[in-house]
């Protein structure tokens, strides 16, 4: 028979599923998922031609399939990340087909794996646990990470398992999902190596087991406290731990084996280190995973105060978890575990960035403390009577709700490949767009031809060139459309080339649009080009 609580639980599933989906299918091309569509494909770092091309050769250069060497081979000669997630991705594809939807995909079933484990961890340390999975679905963090094909959303599920695995006993099979986590990102390493996920989770899992029963979907609570059947006694080391241990182990040193190859290709990808600098952005990021981008739909005026208001939200809820904390879940270890797993990451970025002197801190590190976070919010609200936790979950889940319905549909918040993309489609008329190379030459080039008609032609410049180069290439075009994506170092350093190409007594610019400029060749030979159909 499903009880209440079963059935709360397979809703939030149910929508999680729905949301995810829709978040995958309605966000823009991004720069990093290009690298994965071009490794996973065999391809890490294309050369581009030196003439016009059209840009569904990108989307055919990106269906390929690339082997698993080639892909670990690629990766320590070209990137920053560990393969596990690639290597998943590859096969992924291989059956659902080579586009960018299709690998999201994977990463929203790695959502959904994520989802149920949080509702084991809310069971197991005793946290309401559909309240636990709704508020964590509402995490902007948490749900844009699961639909990107970027290997977030695959170290989270394996993190929280392998969590999960520790708060059940099972530390063999902790162990090696918090290993396999760092082998599909680095940075799930700060939730790994609290200890408690290992040690003392495992411990508060054994203290509090006694006082739950496992039954439903991702261990969903009953409504009454239930003898289980689990010893509580406190174990020595097992064969099972030490494999664990050992497994974990295994994966560091594979970690290490591919980091020590890349640690020097992404020289400058992020700002010089300062310490009050680095905490406030922690402090904004924080707040943004469990609240998206409110403040950035409303009108310029109106900017500031719901800015205030936001941090005003994001200060009540760390209030109520401190006033609450006494009542958060069912022992001192749980609630030191969940709050360790809150703070490992922002702690650890903050961290690195004092080691390496940089500032390694964007919203998407901080995801992988958004499930913790939403358990240690689900667990203080469930401290208060029915009536007032109901209507506080209710509003929680609503602000939560509009920050999503942005992640779906709010420019704002989206990466700028598709509407630069339809912007210069409407000008260019048959002539040619051109766009920066970018620090990768992937990036700013993919995400923008997979988000173009088939048969648009691009031209890429390269950092370095000149603008007489630049009107050399175009050979006898009679339109030219400016793609300005300024989206890293070399792509804000090309830009002004760009501009300076066109700005001879020959060329005459004829409209604009969304991250675009087009021009006209009004003086060389034959007649000039009918602008006509330009926009306005």
């Amino acid at each position: 028979m499903v009880n209440a609580a079963q059935k709360s639980c397979w809703a939030v599933l149910v929508l999680g599923l729905a949301v995810l989906t829709a978040t995958a299918a309605q966000r823009s091309a991004e720069y990093d998922e290009q690298y994965t569509l071009f490794l996973t494909a065999g391809v890490a770092r294309p050369v581009w031609p030196d003439s016009p091309f059209p840009a569904g050769a990108v989307r055919a250069l990106q269906g390929g399939q690339g082997s698993l060497v080639g892909i670990a081979r690629d990766l320590r000669a070209t990137d920053v990340h560990p393969p596990l997630y690639f290597w998943s991705v590859a096969l992924w594809r291989r059956l659902t087909g080579g586009g960018l939807f299709a690998a999201r995909l994977f990463s929203v079933l790695c959502g959904m794996a994520a989802l149920g484990a949080v509702g084991v961890i809310a069971r197991r340390t005793g946290v309401p646990p559909a309240p636990a999975m709704l508020l964590t679905l509402g995490c902007y963090g948490f749900a844009y990470t699961a639909a990107i094909a970027r290997g977030f959303a695959l170290a989270q599920a394996l993190t929280l398992w392998g969590v999960a695995m520790a708060l059940c006993g099972r530390r063999g099979w902790a162990g090696m999902l918090l290993g396999a986590a760092t082998f599909a990102n680095y940075l799930a390493v700060f939730v790994a190596l609290t200890g408690l996920a290992l040690r003392t989770g495992e411990a508060a899992g054994r203290r509090i087991a006694g006082e739950r029963e496992d039954i439903g979907p991702a261990g969903c609570r009953p409504d009454h406290p239930h003898p289980h059947p689990y010893p509580r006694r406190r174990r020595g080391w097992t064969l099972s731990a030490l494999a664990g241990e050992g497994f974990f182990g295994l994966f560091l040193v594979a970690d290490l084996w591919f980091f020590l190859a890349q640690r020097t290709s992404r020289a400058g990808q992020f700002p010089p280190f300062q310490a009050g600098a680095a905490v406030v952005r922690l402090a904004r990021y924080a707040a943004a995973n469990l609240f998206g981008g409110l403040p950035l739909y409303v009108p310029a005026g109106a900017q500031a105060a719901a800015t205030g208001a936001f941090a005003l939200l994001a200060l009540a809820t760390a209030a109520l978890i401190a006033v609450r904390w006494r009542g958060i879940a069912a022992s001192a270890g749980a609630r030191r575990l969940l709050l360790a797993a809150a703070l490992a990451p922002p702690a650890g970025l903050l961290a690195l960035g004092a080691v390496f002197r940089n500032t390694p801190i964007e919203l998407r590190y901080l995801a992988f403390a958004t499930p913790f976070a939403a358990l240690l919010v689900a667990g203080a609200l469930g401290t208060f009577p029915a009536p007032p936790r109901r209507a506080a979950i209710a509003v929680l889940a609503a602000i939560q709700a509009a920050s999503l319905a942005g992640l779906m549909t709010r420019a704002e918040t989206m990466q700028p490949a598709r509407a630069t993309a339809a912007a210069a489609a409407r000008l260019a008329g048959g002539g040619i767009v051109l766009l920066p190379h970018g620090n990768d030459g992937v990036g700013i080039v993919g995400a923008l031809a997979i988000e173009s008609p088939p048969a648009q032609r691009l031209l890429v410049v390269a950092r370095g060139e000149t603008a007489a180069q630049i009107r050399v290439r175009l050979g006898t075009a009679r339109r030219v459309v400016l793609a300005l994506l300024a989206q890293d170092d070399d792509s804000r350093a090309t830009i002004p080339v760009l501009r300076a190409a066109f700005a001879a007594p020959c060329w005459r610019r004829i409209g604009d649009g969304f991250n675009v400029i087009a021009f006209d060749r009004v003086c060389d030979e034959g007649a000039p080009w009918d602008s006509s159909t330009a926009s306005p």
